[in-house]
């Protein structure tokens, strides 16, 4: 991506842009890279890091160590005018859905309560609490079965519109789970995606129990399914070409991620092992490989043939 801006402008400087970056760590890694294997390049980025948590933003100076320098900017919202990419790992999950069930008397929209106790929280069916909600599933001809339940995040397609109006020239790249909206809202997903996690490992309800999300507010992460449908075509709206849509695992492999399995010289063999586990956590289909979708979009760059885009389009339904 760099190399292709430059060739075309002349101008070396490179935006790079983390969404929901933290404390820093995933640019930390990724500075860590680029200094010990593209020093030409690591040289050219001017780092952004996006980041609500004013807690989180004050740790990256730490975080980031002799790299603090890079950071351009440090603040809750994308800044304008970007040259380079954006990029986020695993955001779009994480924005607020409206759950929705379809009832025999149409759909309908699943609030949070309290019990008649006022000592528990419960779900409530009510009306949609926003137009774009009905209007997103008529206009995309959405089928839901009575019983079924679906999210709709508008705030995922939101987001995606302005990261894109505040790329001047470069690219986009979300890695999220995800599917497109045919897979999304079928049989195969009847009961909704959202999910509660806690210490990376999902929480499930027990017998009678209520769901994790009501019953351990403020110490589990929900996430939700992203449309990949939905992003796309926001994306495209707001001016970008889709230049890629794949698993996690082709897009790795498309950067080499087989050659390094082997390890590198010099490392022993519990670091070669950790190497080769990491890397088979990431590519086996089947599980981060294949739950893991990367979506990449280029705005005023045209088509180029990039090296994660090798199989552009190969997702696993």
């Amino acid at each position: 991506m760099w190399r292709l801006l430059r060739s075309t402008d002349g101008d070396a400087r490179f935006d790079l842009v983390e969404a929901a970056a933290g404390n820093g760590r995933l640019a930390r890694d990724v500075l860590d890279a680029a200094a010990a294997e593209k020093p030409e390049f690591y040289r050219a980025i001017d780092l952004h890091l996006v980041e609500r948590s004013r807690a989180a933003r004050d740790a990256q100076a730490a975080t980031l160590g002799p790299h603090a320098g890079k950071v351009a900017s440090s603040g809750a919202d994308i800044p304008p005018a970007i040259r380079g990419a954006i990029f986020a790992n695993e955001l779009l999950d994480a924005l607020p859905p409206h759950v929705l069930e379809m009832t025999g008397d149409g759909l309908r929209e699943v609030y949070v309560d309290v019990d008649q106790q006022g000592a528990d929280f419960v779900e409530r069916l009510g009306p949609l609490s926003d137009a774009r909600l009905g209007t997103h599933v008529d206009d995309r001809n959405i089928t839901l079965e009575p019983g079924w339940r679906a999210e709709i995040v508008p705030a995922a397609a939101d987001w995606v519109r302005q990261a894109i109006g505040r790329l001047e020239r470069g690219f986009l790249l979300l890695i999220d789970y995800g599917h497109e909206a045919r897979e999304l809202y079928s049989a195969t997903h009847a009961a909704g995606t959202l999910a509660t996690y806690r210490r990376q490992r999902v929480e499930d309800a027990g017998d009678g129990m209520p769901p994790p999300w009501l019953a351990a507010p403020g110490e589990c992460d929900i996430t939700a399914h992203v449309d990949l449908t939905l992003v796309r075509d926001a994306a495209e709206e707001a001016g970008a070409s889709t230049l890629g849509i794949l698993d996690q695992t082709y897009f790795l492999l498309g950067l080499g991620a087989a050659e390094r399995v082997g390890g590198d010289p010099g490392e022993d063999d519990v670091a070669a092992l950790r190497r080769r586990l990491a890397l088979k956590s990431l590519l086996v289909p089947g599980g981060l490989g294949s739950t893991h979708k990367v979506l990449i979009f280029g705005k005023q760059v045209g088509t180029p043939a990039l090296a994660g885009c090798s199989y552009r389009i190969r997702a696993t339904r």
